[in-house]
C-alpha cells in the first residue's frame, strides 16, 4: 500500500526559503525580507500593482499571500503607499526574484522593507501552481521559513501547519485595531504633493469610524467626501461612541471570522441602528451589518482577493470594477425583509452589498476606497456623507 503522505521535495542547493504544508508537501525557494518562520492561511492576490498596500492591509492578518503577478517589488517601496503603520500579512510568495527598484518615488527596496517590518518573503516559486492548488483545494494552512544558511526543521514546520486551527472562529479585529481613539483629518493623495494634510472641515458632518482593522485610505476618502472623522477601537462601547455626538457611524474592514467579531460587535451595531443615524460598512463591516439585522455569513472556498473584480449594481445594472479582499461572505439566502441586495459579484454571484429599507444604513463587500485604476465606487462615500448632511 502506498504511503498516503506526499514525499518531501529534496532541498535544492542554495534554497533559503521553504513552504511546508500539513500533509508533508514542501516547496523550496529563495527567502528575502526577515529571517524566521510563520504559520497561517495561504491565499492568492491577482492585483498587478499595490503590493505594499496589500501587505499593510490589516484584513490580511494571519495570511500568507501568493502574488499571481510575477514582477513584485519592481517599483520598490515608499512611506506613502501604506494602509497601516506596519505590515499585517504574515508574508508573501513571488514568482520572480526581487529586482532593484525602478521608480522615482522609491525610498527602499522591497526586501529591505519586508525585513524592517519583520515579514518573510519567498521568491522563485511557481505561483500559478499555488493559485491552482488554492482554487482546487481551498486555502491550506502553511508554514513559511527563511534562513539565509538554508537550515530548516521540516518536521517542526509541518507540525506548525498541522496544529494551526484556521481562520474560522478567530476574532482578529481586536488584535489589529488601534487601541486608542484618534481624529483623522488627512485627505486624498496627489502626485508631487502627497496627501492633503489637515484637510477636514471642522464644521463637516461628524462620523465615528469603528476600527476593526481599517485601511487608512478609507478615512482619506471620507474626508474627501466632506466628513470629519473620529476613529475608535473595535471594542468601543455604545456610550464611548455616542459621547462624540456623531452624525453617522462607519464600520471598517478587518480580518478574521465575522461571526467571532460579531459576539461583541453585533449588539453594538444593533444599538447604533436604533438611533436611525446613517451607517456605512465596508468588507468586515458589511458582514457585521448583515449579522446585526439577522443575516448569516460563511467561509468561502477560496475567497476574493484582487483589483479586478466586476460587481454589478442591482438597481441599474451598472458594473463597477472593484478591489476585494475577503474570505468570508454574506449568504444571499435568508436576508430579512427589511434588507435589499444592492450589489452582486459577476465572478461567482456572491453578495456584495446590502441596504436597509427602514434605516439609513448600507454596506458593500468590496473596497470602494482602493480605486484600482477606475474610481467607480467613490460615489458610496458621497452617498454616506450626503445622508449625514
Amino acid at each position: 500500500m502506498a504511503d498516503p503522505t506526499p514525499a518531501r521535495a529534496p532541498q535544492p542547493d542554495g534554497a533559503s526559503g521553504v513552504i511546508a504544508f500539513a500533509d508533508g508537501r514542501v516547496i523550496w525557494g529563495q527567502g528575502f525580507g526577515a529571517s524566521g518562520e510563520a504559520v497561517g492561511e495561504l491565499c492568492f492576490n491577482t492585483a498587478m500593482t499595490g503590493y505594499q498596500e496589500v501587505m499593510t492591509d490589516p484584513s490580511y492578518a494571519k495570511q500568507v499571500i501568493a502574488f499571481t503577478f510575477p514582477h513584485i517589488g519592481n517599483v520598490g517601496t515608499n512611506p506613502e503607499d501604506v494602509e497601516a503603520p506596519t505590515a499585517h500579512a504574515l508574508g508573501c510568495i513571488t514568482r520572480e526574484a526581487i529586482t532593484s527598484p525602478s521608480n522615482f518615488r522609491s525610498t527602499a527596496d522591497f526586501p529591505a522593507w519586508m525585513a524592517e517590518h519583520g515579514r518573510i518573503g519567498i521568491a522563485g516559486v511557481d505561483t500559478r501552481a499555488l493559485t491552482k492548488l488554492v482554487r482546487e483545494e481551498g486555502p491550506p494552512t502553511i508554514a513559511i521559513a527563511h534562513d539565509p544558511e538554508g537550515k530548516f526543521d521540516l518536521d517542526h514546520l509541518q507540525q506548525m501547519a498541522a496544529d494551526w486551527p484556521g481562520l474560522e472562529g478567530m476574532d482578529l479585529a481586536k488584535e489589529v485595531s488601534n487601541e486608542q481613539l484618534f481624529n483623522w483629518s488627512d485627505g486624498g493623495w496627489e502626485l508631487g504633493e502627497g496627501y492633503k494634510l489637515d484637510h477636514a472641515d471642522q464644521n463637516a458632518p461628524h462620523v465615528v469610524a469603528i476600527d476593526y482593522g481599517a485601511k487608512h485610505n478609507i478615512f482619506r476618502n471620507l474626508v474627501e467626501a466632506g466628513a470629519r472623522v473620529t476613529v475608535v477601537p473595535a471594542e468601543a462601547s455604545y456610550d464611548d461612541i455616542m459621547a462624540h455626538d456623531p452624525d453617522g457611524f462607519f464600520l471598517s474592514n478587518g480580518p478574521g471570522d465575522p461571526a467571532a467579531t460579531g459576539e461583541y460587535a453585533v449588539p453594538l451595531i444593533q444599538k447604533l441602528l436604533e438611533t436611525r443615524k446613517p451607517l456605512f460598512g465596508i468588507c468586515l463591516g458589511h458582514q457585521l451589518l448583515a449579522l446585526a439585522v439577522g443575516g448569516k455569513t460563511a467561509k468561502m472556498f477560496q475567497g476574493h482577493r484582487g483589483a479586478n473584480h466586476p460587481v454589478q449594481r442591482c438597481e441599474d445594472g451598472v458594473v463597477e470594477i472593484t478591489s476585494m479582499n475577503h474570505g468570508f461572505a454574506v449568504e444571499r439566502g435568508g436576508l430579512p425583509d427589511n434588507v435589499k441586495e444592492t450589489h452582486v459579484s459577476l465572478f461567482d454571484d456572491t453578495n456584495c452589498g446590502i441596504e436597509l429599507t427602514d434605516r439609513p444604513a448600507f454596506s458593500v463587500q468590496y473596497h470602494p476606497e482602493a480605486s484600482p485604476g477606475p474610481m467607480d465606487s467613490f460615489y458610496l462615500f458621497e452617498k454616506f456623507v450626503g445622508m449625514m448632511k
